[in-house]
């Protein structure tokens, strides 16, 4: 038979022993096996959206599609999160043999790393501050770091100190910087905004705030106005770990007085 206005066959009605088939379901495909690198990757990205104060085992479990005990068979507590994703920032990372020739540069590299990775995510500054790096997995950067301060001939007691300085120098830095971006988070009515401030903006002000002091009562703001402020983060952050290196400089041996206090050969 034919449908004779469209001139194409009809077709047949089913068969009586055909049987009936249930109409296809959507298949799932199959959800990755939960572990304790998907928990800290997941944290990771609760941290950058609501930051540490809206980070909670609860909110990394929402983010999983998980219960939160689901998480305890892989994290022990909020604290021991939080001290996988520090320890996590370290990743790939490793300090070159001590060279005392070239130390100071490798403290500078060293120390823009170590802003870098704390950069890389939210709050990890306020993170890291609440973090002593003497776990199985951090202390041989601990270690290593010791090695180019006491290799570069600084006495102990003050290599001992330089390591928690370098440390506290970069964490407080990426603080200030992690505070100014929240600041311009909520100015902008998104507070979960990663968007960088306008630096540059934001330091002519406070440069032309300085330079209009009266002269008579603040002679030294106005002197220094277009140097205390500048628009460069960057800048900011080496000026500040150089004055620090030239400081531990300063407690080097002089070589041309232990010459001259060394005793002759017989």
């Amino acid at each position: 038979m034919s449908d004779p206005a469209a001139g194409t066959p009809t077709p047949p009605p089913p068969s009586p022993w055909e049987r009936e088939r249930p109409a296809r379901t959507h298949v799932t495909p199959p959800r990755a096996p939960l572990s304790r690198e998907r928990v800290v990757e997941a944290a990771f990205t609760v941290l950058d959206r609501q930051g540490l104060d809206g980070l909670s085992m609860r909110q990394v479990a929402g983010e999983l599609g998980v219960t939160v005990s689901a998480l305890y068979a892989h994290v022990s507590s909020k604290d021991d999160l939080l001290e996988l994703m520090y320890t996590r920032l370290f990743g790939g990372f490793e300090m070159p043999a001590p060279d005392p020739e070239r130390w100071q540069e490798q403290v500078r590299d060293y120390a823009r790393a170590g802003r870098k990775r704390l950069l890389s995510h939210r709050d990890m500054a306020r993170i890291s501050m609440a973090h002593v790096p003497f776990t199985a997995e951090l202390l041989p950067h601990v270690e290593s770091l010791l090695a180019v301060f006491r290799t570069a001939g600084l006495p102990d007691r003050i290599a001992a100190e330089a390591g928690d300085l370098i440390s506290t120098y970069i964490d407080g830095f990426v603080l200030e910087e992690g505070m100014w971006q929240d600041r311009a988070a909520r100015h902008s009515g998104d507070a979960s905004s990663l968007a960088r401030p306008d630096l540059g903006e934001m330091a002519a002000e406070m440069q032309n705030y300085f330079a209009s002091l009266p002269p008579g009562d603040f002679p030294h703001l106005r002197a220094l106005s277009g140097l205390m402020v500048t628009g460069s983060s960057d800048e900011r952050f080496d000026i500040g770990l150089e004055i620090i290196l030239r400081g531990l400089a300063s407690y080097l041996p002089d070589p041309d007085s232990a010459a001259h206090t060394a005793p002759e050969a017989t």
